[in-house]
């Protein structure tokens, strides 16, 4: 191990990202958990990955408008055929994000079929390149993120379901691109899973944050630490502190 690998300049910038990310989240991860809908991030970044894929394929600059413009299309797209599905066939909604995500990953595999850099643009969706974030993209995700909150805690009980998954759409586009599938879909549930046996929704939320910020923190640190790829160690970070936040808060009730 080499402690010089602990770069600010580099992992901080990483550490906002997670930080943003976990800010919208941890709320909506706790919403999807009451509604048995724990696929919907996986789907949804999937889909939201298709329209970057298709914005690369047709050569536009990778951080230019139109692609995020594609990639917010694709997410609203799929989250409308999901309100419409949870609304027709409320009984298999959850077997329907399942097939959405498996159909938006292979429509990924083929639209990358003949890209000579397809296996890079892949790992890059589902792993995610936390440690190379920039200023620019953290203060884009920041506006959002800011924007986002505000919706959600003033107007949640408002929103119904199409502004659930609109919310839900804008929030994973944007995260999906800062850390990755993987990484979008822990920060959603781990923290989430990890604390549903708090009373207490203010509690909650507050453990939850924390337990997905000392993941980063320590995941970050503990991938520069040994040369590992962070967004995979990260994941496994807060895997550990989950059940590890999980069995302290069963062992406080029993």
């Amino acid at each position: 191990m080499n402690s010089t690998a602990l770069d600010v300049s580099i992992l901080g910038p990483a550490f906002i990202a997670g930080l943003l990310v976990l800010a919208t989240h941890v709320p909506l991860g706790i919403q999807v958990l009451s509604r048995g809908i724990v696929f919907i991030d996986l789907a949804i970044a999937q889909v939201a990955g298709i329209g970057v894929i298709a914005a690369d394929a047709a050569g536009w600059e990778p951080q230019g408008w139109a692609v995020q413009i594609a990639a917010v299309g694709a997410a609203l797209a799929g989250s409308l055929l999901l309100t419409f599905t949870e609304k027709r066939w409320p009984e298999v909604q959850e077997a329907l994000i399942g097939v959405l995500f498996v159909l938006a990953s292979c429509a990924g595999i083929l639209l990358l079929a003949n890209n000579p850099h397809g296996g890079e643009h892949l790992k890059d969706l589902l792993v995610g390149q936390i440690l190379w974030v920039d200023g620019r993209q953290l203060a884009a995700v920041a506006m959002l993120t800011l924007v986002l909150l505000v919706v959600w805690f003033l107007f949640a009980s408002r929103l119904g379901r199409i502004g659930f998954y609109a919310v839900f759409a804008f929030a994973v586009t944007a995260s999906v691109q800062l850390v990755g599938v993987y990484l979008v879909f822990a920060s959603l549930i781990i923290p989430a899973l990890a604390t549903r046996g708090i009373g207490g929704a203010r509690k909650r939320q507050v453990v939850a944050f924390a337990t997905g910020i000392v993941a980063y923190a320590l995941g970050l640190a503990l991938s520069a630490l040994a040369d590992l790829p962070s967004g995979a160690v990260v994941v496994m970070t807060m895997a550990l502190l989950g059940v590890i936040c999980a069995a302290t808060l069963a062992q406080r009730r029993a």
